[in-house]
């Protein structure tokens, strides 16, 4: 959800990729749907493992919650949003983080410029 809402929020200026220390094998259906409420197609996504090489890409690296499973790169900007995984969770609650997120990554593209 975060790389999706933020590409929409930064249009062509920035770039983002996303990756989980522990992925799923799929994007989990509650996510497509509530994705699929804003316009946002996730069908033919996967998600994939976190890479030492994503994190030296990044000029912003967002965590969420990965604790010492993110590889830490010095003189790199960290943030870490706090938010539950909405795997699992009834429609309402994914909205809520998916809410969230948006908020979260359209205020990160307000600071980036």
């Amino acid at each position: 959800m975060a790389e999706a809402l933020f590409a929409r929020s930064a249009g062509p200026g920035h770039e983002a990729r996303s990756a989980g220390s522990d992925p799923a094998s799929e994007i989990h259906p509650e996510v497509i749907d509530a994705m699929r409420e804003l316009g946002v197609d996730l069908g033919g996504r996967s998600p994939s493992q976190q890479e030492r090489a994503d994190a030296e890409w990044a000029d912003v690296v967002v965590t969420m919650g990965c604790g010492d499973a993110c590889p830490v790169i010095p003189g790199k900007r960290y943030v870490d949003w706090d938010l539950a995984d909405p795997a699992g969770n009834p429609p309402d609650e994914v909205r809520q983080i998916r809410d969230r997120i948006q908020s979260l990554t359209s205020d990160l593209v307000g600071e980036l410029g």
